[in-house]
């Protein structure tokens, strides 16, 4: 395994692990937004300096990876990304039984359902199904990262995962974490919130990332028992309002089962 310090897991030196690294940093800061993403906004947040952003960004369009909008000056995934995306995509059917509970959620809720996937300690937001109710939440769309515990999908999969790596990742939180995501997300804040999730079978976000727009998430497991996607639904606040967040999570719930089922069948199925 490669870290950031660019060394394998004997200790070595691996030559060009740091150029992986940044590579691969910039793709995913990239890929957050799909209507492009600012020179300035990726620089910020990737911590490199200007030129080394502008020099890998620069190859990585060289290569058709990225491209350029010369009309919004912003960069997007270049059609390299989505040969490589359609070529990987058979060996992940995760899409393809979701998409059916996402119809389903946002026929019988009104609300726009998403499915996301956890990587790493992040969770990504993969799918999007509209609902029919006029006024909706935009904080949530395809590419869109959240560390685990900040948002409804990542709350899900945090509180489903075991207590041992729960507290791991809570250690390692730094102060520049709490910075970014406020205090309604620190360790003790995120622990209150694991407890609820874990007791009501379902996250609840209530408006923490953008003031109004809540959001609820219910984990989908894999074979092995393990959370590795969660669906949820988001909206305005008074769409969310206590004696409908049962149902709600009733619905979220059942189609997360479903799909976990779904799962567990296909990894079972003899091999033809």
């Amino acid at each position: 395994m490669l870290g950031l310090s660019g060394t394998a897991a004997g200790g070595k030196p691996v030559q060009g692990a740091q150029v992986v690294s940044r590579v691969a940093l910039l793709l995913r800061l990239v890929g957050r937004d799909p209507n492009g993403s600012a020179l300035a906004d990726i620089v910020r947040d990737s911590g490199l300096t200007r030129p080394t952003v502008y020099r890998l960004l620069g190859s990585l369009a060289a290569e058709g990876l990225l491209e350029l909008d010369p009309k919004s000056n912003t960069w997007r995934y270049g059609p390299e990304i989505f040969v490589m995306g359609t070529v990987a995509a058979p060996r992940y059917p995760i899409e393809d039984l979701a998409r059916p509970s996402l119809r389903r959620l946002a026929d019988a809720t009104e609300e726009s359902a998403f499915l996301s996937v956890r990587r790493g300690n992040e969770t990504v937001c993969l799918l999007r199904e509209e609902g029919s109710f006029p006024i909706r939440s935009f904080v949530l769309h395809e590419g869109v990262r959240f560390p685990l515990g900040v948002a409804s999908a990542s709350m899900a999969i945090l509180a489903a995962l075991p207590d041992p790596e729960v507290d791991q990742l809570l250690l390692d939180a730094d102060p520049a974490f709490v910075q970014r995501w406020g205090e309604q997300n620190s360790p003790a804040a995120m622990r209150a919130g694991i407890e609820r999730t874990r007791a009501a079978g379902y996250a609840v976000n209530p408006g923490m990332i953008v003031e109004g727009s809540w959001g609820m998430g219910a984990a989908v497991f894999d074979p092995a028992g393990r959370p590795g996607w969660a669906l949820s639904l988001t909206g305005i606040e008074p769409r969310f309002r206590p004696e409908r967040q049962e149902h709600l999570g009733r619905l979220l719930v059942e189609e997360a089962q479903a799909i976990t089922r779904k799962l567990r069948q296909d990894e079972s199925a003899p091999a033809r």
